[in-house]
């Protein structure tokens, strides 16, 4: 189950589990998309990977329990900012090969 991490772990700008511009890789690392796009060049700074927008958990009860109520989103706050320099460095070999292939 995703945890729905609360915040940005590079600025820590708050993402709400309705937010729309969550992204995750496949660790659920998680930020959000302007750090994606604009710091991190879809290159996780933790596993290398690529992200994907986060999905939203339902907020009512459609159908089995599976929703916000019974599963709540994490509050537990990652804010670990990215070191602009050496996250460049790391990412120059593999930003260019798509994520599916790294």
């Amino acid at each position: 189950m995703l945890e729905l991490r609360p915040t940005c772990e590079n600025c820590n700008t708050a993402l709400p589990p309705d937010a729309t511009d969550a992204r995750i890789c496949s660790y659920e690392c998680t930020f959000c998309a302007v750090c994606v796009e604009s710091v991190l060049h879809n290159v996780c700074p933790n596993c290398g990977g690529g992200f994907a927008p986060r999905p939203i958990r339902p907020a009512l009860n459609w159908r089995g329990d599976n929703y916000l109520g019974k599963d709540p989103a994490s509050t537990i706050v990652r804010h670990r900012p990215v070191d602009a320099a050496k996250h460049a460095a790391f990412a120059e070999a593999i930003r260019g090969i798509e994520p599916e292939r790294r």
